[in-house]
């Protein structure tokens, strides 16, 4: 297999690009990061999205819930990155979510599979969550213990 050195660089560029919509609750270039279709993925749920334009509704319905809790910083850390081809990657990111303090309210792993476009640009196909409605349930936890 051949590896391409630039698509490998590619993905700390995209992730930024991923964490720096995310922090500002830019549903829309986060949608136009993920691919049409796109699968998201959790122990609970499989959700298919065809439509940019629902994905978006998707993720706006997100912002407002870390918006209501106060995320106001978001971190992201790529623990791992694979090629698995020429022109697929698989990615573990483990994202930090904190308040306007820089206060960790909770942190989360998620398992990405991207795959470049016709224009060698790489979009996510699969986002899968490996903890984070535990992780977020078991902070609201923490919050009604020490209130």
């Amino acid at each position: 297999m051949v590896y391409s050195i630039p698509m490998m660089q590619q993905i700390n560029a995209f992730f930024e690009k991923f964490a720096d919509a995310l922090a500002r609750f830019d549903t829309k270039t986060m949608s136009l990061l993920y691919n049409s279709p796109c699968t998201l993925l959790s122990d609970d749920t499989t959700t298919v999205f065809n439509d940019p334009t629902k994905l978006e509704g998707f993720f706006n319905r997100g912002a407002s819930l870390y918006k209501q809790i106060g995320v106001a910083n978001i971190r992201h850390e790529i623990w791992s990155k694979h090629q698995w081809t020429d022109r697929m990657i698989i990615a573990k990111v483990n994202w930090r979510y904190s308040d306007i303090l820089n206060n960790l309210l909770y942190n989360c792993d998620y398992q990405y599979i991207l795959k470049a476009d016709k224009n060698d640009q790489l979009k996510i196909i699969m986002s899968v969550s490996i903890n984070e409605k535990e992780r977020l349930a078991a902070w609201k936890d923490s919050l009604s213990v020490t209130q």
